[in-house]
Formats: structure tokens, C-alpha cells, sequence
């Protein structure tokens, strides 16, 4: 049900006294009126079409990628940290990594350590989780899903805890924050 565009006259005060007038293809849509101070300005309402069901769940498939990136980046580094994958170009990892990614030292480790609490934090609720059934776009009971972090700053405080309270902590963020992801300030306040 596309609406045809709307033609909308609305009356702007003059910018300056400038001199200099622009050419008559300029002036289209815009008419002087007889106070000179005032002009009317045509503006074209273009309507934006509703989300198609496929194009829905094209966009929760791709947000859930851009949620679990830093989490896919953590477990790649870890595997070419422990296969030692980087040997033939690079003496150190931190070299391989700086070099490679442009990370600084600590920032791989960091996505290293981050997979670990996001294991941890998916054995709260093995059956489902925001990583897993990326294509299912249903909209499951609370008791079926659980808020995962959407980047590793949200789970530096939780680094050094033991798994439990890992987990327990996450949950009192997820809590403070209304039911959604917790800033990494919710967590940091929480733990």
C-alpha cells in the first residue's frame, strides 16, 4: 500500500542578504513570495516499505554475526596461538598480532580470555543460546534463551572470577539492565 508522495509547502526565513543570486535551476522548487525575507521550499515525502518476513530474518542472522564476532575472533586467535600457526612469518604471537591485526599486546589475550567466560556463560543454558540457532527467528520463552555479551569489555571484570560466580554475576547484570545486555559499567558495578 504505497502512499503516493506528499507535497509539502513550508515557509523558511531567508539565510542572508547575499548578493550573489544562484542560477534559475537552483530556484527550482523554491518561490519567492512577497516579503523577500520568506521563501517556500517543496519537499517530496518518500514513504520506506515495512520489512519483508526473509529480509527480517536476514537482518537478526546478520545482527547475531556482528553480536558474536569479538567471540569467533577470541577462538580463532586461540587456535593460532596454540597451533602455533603463526611460526613461519613471525618469532612471537604478540609480533604475529600487532603485525597482522594491528592489535596491541594485550588486546588478542584479551579476546582469548573472553571465550572462555562466554563458554562458561552459555552452560547456564546449554539447549539455546543468542549463538547458537542463528537462522531460528521465533521468539522463545525467557526460560529457553539467555543475554550473552556482545563484546569482550563486557566480560573483563568477569575474567578472574571462578565459573560459578562468573555466571552469577553476569546474571545480576543482565538483571540491572532490564533484561538486556549490560554495559561493561553494569558488569564492572555488579562485580
Amino acid at each position: 500500500m504505497n502512499k503516493p508522495p506528499s507535497r509539502r509547502k513550508k515557509p523558511t526565513p531567508a539565510a542572508s542578504d547575499d548578493s550573489t543570486l544562484p542560477n534559475d535551476q537552483d530556484l527550482e522548487g523554491i518561490s519567492q513570495e512577497e516579503d523577500p525575507a520568506i521563501a517556500t521550499i517543496t519537499v517530496t515525502a518518500v514513504e520506506i516499505p515495512e520489512l519483508t518476513e526473509q529480509e527480517i530474518r536476514d537482518r537478526l542472522h546478520l545482527e547475531r554475526q556482528v553480536e558474536k564476532a569479538f567471540y569467533l575472533a577470541g577462538k580463532a586467535l586461540t587456535e593460532l596461538r596454540d597451533r602455533k600457526l603463526y611460526r613461519s612469518t613471525h618469532k612471537t604471537f604478540e609480533e604475529y598480532c600487532r603485525e597482522r591485526f594491528g592489535f596491541e599486546r594485550r588486546y588478542p589475550y584479551r579476546l582469548m580470555e573472553s571465550t572462555v567466560v562466554v563458554d562458561n556463560l552459555m552452560k547456564m543454558c546449554p539447549n539455546r543460546t543468542h549463538f547458537q540457532n542463528d537462522l531460528d527467528t521465533s521468539t522463545p520463552d525467557s526460560s529457553e534463551t539467555q543475554v550473552l555479551p556482545i563484546n569482550e569489555y563486557q566480560l573483563r571484570p568477569l575474567i578472574p572470577l571462578e565459573p560459578e560466580v562468573q555466571r552469577e554475576a553476569w546474571q545480576q547484570a543482565v538483571e540491572a539492565a532490564g533484561g538486556k545486555v549490560p554495559s561493561g559499567r553494569v558488569v564492572k558495578d555488579v562485580v
